[in-house]
């Protein structure tokens, strides 16, 4: 029986190593001569089982996977919530969102809050030791002009800022005569073309364009793949037909796998790219989601879907390779979340998180290049629609849904189907005591929005009461 007082030999190898890997962290310095370059992809709303090198059976991802193949592929990783911006304040801050407003929107919306300009971010420290730092696809911190990615670090963006926007029109107006929401930093352009290939076109012009300078660079590679409005390559035929990008009436597998088909041919594109500007060797590539897959999404093993704490809404696809320094062909059980990049690159181009903020995620690098190994964790989560909470710690996951609560190990019962709750209360109790005191320190806004699927959107969230 695993509880959070008594543990497996597996947790306590986990735990034992945690000092050393903090201690390491501190000390390991992995950017003395040549700092690496970052190419960090990140895809939107994609589900744990959706690539090929997760189990996805309809399609096949080889370029994605060839990231796995030369490094390393998580099992448990998570996001930072189960929504977008939520994540993605998150990921550039390396705290947990709900210390700053913008990371209370569930997801961002109509709200004038965004992303504060003074906070520092991935960027803004890795642009302060002499990177070249790019954001290309989705911001979705906040809009102009007061919020933006110039304003929070990076010297070039091409993308959006809103939550989504159609394929092929550009926008997130059923009218398609609306302009195009593509920004080339404070400039609007109106670009044609599939919006997946418009954004890979346009990091590879930008590794081409650091490999010439020979400048040290992280490339943001923000996608919008695979959000709705589901539309793939050859759908142009189906965006004049929406009457919303939002719409419940369109979609399928056979176009989410195209959707997905095209996102991994672009990843491969980007790889060449990487390769033929000769700075391959010396680039750490991550590919990873923003939060659990939605609609028509994979999340096997797992139950739960975009905007739920249940494991299928958080749990993500993470990959990351760094020739001669993360074992090719690998995989870890390390525990990690959207949070832990921002300390991990950090420590990987040997620069130092900013006093004043201090990370709450973990440096993984220790891990990930077999200098220590795993760490325990314990991780916190809420989101505002239906009153859901939830914290791991180790195996074992407390988690609330409305009026229900629950307690499962989620390393043998990944479907969180056994409640055992009543037969480890003192876990139980333990775990809501946990969660109560973090969450005593994290801000709270009963104005920020939050969004959630309902039983009249899709059937399987049918209502059921006693």
């Amino acid at each position: 029986m695993t509880d959070a007082s008594s543990m497996t030999r597996r947790d306590v190898l986990k735990a034992s190593t945690a000092p050393l890997v903090l201690a390491l962290g501190s000390r390991l310095s992995f950017a003395a001569d040549a700092p690496p370059n970052i190419l960090f992809i990140l895809a939107d709303d994609m589900g744990y089982a959706d690539l090929s090198c997760y189990g996805r059976r309809d399609y096949k991802t080889p370029n994605i996977d060839g990231i796995a193949a030369g490094g390393t592929r998580f099992t448990q990783a998570y996001a930072n919530s189960a929504v977008c911006s939520a994540t993605r304040t998150a990921l550039i801050t390396g705290r947990y969102q709900y210390r700053i407003p913008v990371g209370l929107e569930e997801p961002l919306g109509m709200r004038d809050v965004g992303l504060p300009p003074e906070h520092p971010t991935l960027p803004s420290l890795l642009k302060k030791a002499g990177y070249g730092t790019t954001l290309i696809g989705k911001w979705h911190l906040g809009n102009r002009p007061n919020y933006g990615p110039l304003r929070s670090g990076y010297d070039h963006f091409w993308g959006f800022y809103s939550g989504g926007v159609d394929y092929f029109s550009h926008n997130g107006s059923p009218a398609k005569s609306a302009p195009s929401e593509l920004w080339n930093d404070d400039e609007r352009v109106q670009p044609t073309g599939y919006l997946t290939d418009l954004l890979a076109d346009q990091a590879i012009h930008a590794i081409e364009g650091y490999a010439r300078k020979k400048q040290p660079f992280m490339i943001s590679m923000h996608f919008n793949a695979p959000h709705w409005p589901w539309e793939g390559p050859d759908d142009e035929a189906v965006s004049h037909q929406l009457r919303s990008i939002y719409g419940f009436d369109n979609g399928s597998l056979k176009t989410y796998a195209s959707m997905v088909a095209r996102l991994d041919f672009q990843v491969g594109r980007l790889l060449k790219a990487l390769e033929t500007a000769g700075v391959a060797k010396n680039t750490i590539v991550i590919f990873t989601s923003d939060n659990g897959g939605e609609r028509f999404s994979d999340t096997w093993p797992h139950t739960g879907k975009k905007t739920e704490l249940l494991e299928g809404g958080l749990k993500i696809p993470a990959l990351i390779r760094w020739p001669g320094h993360i074992p090719a062909g690998s995989t870890t059980e390390q525990v990690a979340i959207s949070m832990d990049w921002m300390p991990t690159l950090l420590s990987a181009a040997g620069v130092s998180p900013a006093p004043d903020y201090p990370p709450d995620g973990a440096n993984l690098l220790p891990v990930l290049t077999r200098k220590a190994g795993p760490m325990r964790r314990k991780l916190f989560w809420r989101y505002k629609y239906n009153s859901q909470s939830a914290v791991r710690d180790g195996d074992m996951k407390f988690l609330r849904i409305g009026k229900n609560t629950f307690l499962f190990n989620v390393a043998e019962d990944t479907l969180e189907r056994a409640n055992l709750k009543d037969r480890q209360p003192e876990v139980y109790k333990q775990l809501m005591a946990d969660w109560d005191a973090w969450n005593s320190t994290m801000l709270s806004d009963p104005k920020a929005g939050s969004v959630g699927f309902t039983s009249d959107q899709l059937a399987d969230h049918f209502i059921s009461e006693r």
